[in-house]
């Protein structure tokens, strides 16, 4: 192993100490205690982290590459509000693991491992917990991560969960929001509006759809793909780059702020899923919740013209699509969007806002 990976568990005090509580479904038995729920549950999913030393000591410790700088990202999710209770677990920690890798995948950074931080409510059941980290598990295989570490306590609140995720990139190659440059192209990987438009049909305010379009709509906000294939063969392509989580035109204007420029997208360029089409058709007002809704995870990024076929070449070898969608304009010029003829399109939601 070319570098030790991994952060271990702190220990806690002991009112921070865990007890889960008994699950109604074995009778009532007792539940592990913290330090049994860590070894048990979250210590396998350290291995190959020799860094993280099985999660027995206080901290653990990473070495990047040579020739490579650490890149550091952190999201936290709360019940209710990142994700509906009612929220298969499994598919709560892909969420919550994806979404940190795809920050990781906006900055140009290969994801290596990740911290996680557990704030379970009386509530939790031991068979909720274990769910939890198959899946997990499941994506760390897929994404070639590892548990370094982490912390668990309890809350009378709502259940909280934090990631912070860790990558590497080559030495001054990081792709951040403040490079874009009057002139460039700007594009999206994937399709937009999907995410937005999955909350809405699991909260049945999206009514109509096909069975099937339904599923891929609810999938795709439960479950975002995080384009960690495309990000790292964006250095040194891109100027500019984000990920769409608060929605398209709130990220870009964060780009826009602070890179000190102006954008026009060409909504009509905007791709979208046949299911976020087929909501489209129903109601054409829906651009709004497509331009602004969030939670789609793409990679939005900035690139001079002559990248162009450097672009395609990596939506060719990574099976991602890569749209053009509209130009980097002067500051002066704002942010707007525009319809096929170039006729501004009004939109009064922007994205998403935490407070």
């Amino acid at each position: 192993m070319r570098s030790s990976t991994g952060w271990a568990v702190k220990s806690a005090t002991a009112r921070e100490r865990i007890m889960v509580p008994p699950d109604k479904a074995d009778g009532g038995g007792k539940r592990p205690g913290e330090f049994e729920l860590i070894e048990k549950i979250f210590a396998p999913l350290t291995v190959g982290a020799d860094g993280a030393y099985a999660l027995k000591d206080d901290a653990a410790l990473y070495r990047p590459a040579s020739g490579c700088e650490t890149v550091l990202t952190v999201d936290a999710m709360v019940a209710g509000v990142h994700f509906l209770p009612e929220d298969p677990p499994e598919g709560v920690a892909r969420k919550l693991l994806r979404v940190n890798l795809s920050d990781l995948a906006a900055k140009g950074a290969v994801p290596r491992g990740y911290l996680l931080t557990t704030v379970w409510t009386e509530g939790t059941s031991l068979e909720w917990i274990e769910a939890f980290a198959s899946g997990l598990g499941n994506d760390q295989v897929r994404y070639g991560v590892t548990l370094w570490g982490g912390d668990t306590v309890k809350t009378p609140g709502p259940l909280t969960l934090s990631l912070t995720a860790i990558g590497e990139v080559a030495e001054g190659q990081m792709i951040r929001r403040g490079g874009a440059r009057p002139g460039d192209d700007l594009y999206i990987t994937g399709t937009v509006g999907d995410g937005g438009l999955g909350l809405m049909v699991l909260q049945d305010k999206l009514r109509g759809l096909n069975a099937e379009d339904a599923a891929f709509l609810s999938r795709r906000y439960r479950e975002p793909d995080p384009r960690t294939d495309v990000g790292p063969r964006l250095c040194g392509v891109a100027h500019a780059a984000l990920d769409v989580s608060d929605g398209l035109m709130a990220d870009l204007g964060h780009i826009c702020e602070v890179s000190g420029v102006g954008a026009r997208v060409e909504m009509d360029l905007v791709p979208l899923s046949e299911a976020a089409r087929a909501a489209l058709e129903m109601d054409e007002d829906l651009v709004a919740q497509i331009a602004g809704g969030g939670d789609d995870y793409e990679i939005l990024f900035t690139a001079p013209a002559e990248k162009a076929g450097a672009i395609a070449d990596i939506a060719a070898e990574t099976g991602v699509p890569v749209t053009r969608i509209g130009s980097i304009l002067r500051a002066d010029k704002g942010l707007s969007t525009v319809d096929g003829s170039g006729r501004q399109i009004p939109l009064k939601q922007l994205g998403y806002r935490h407070f």
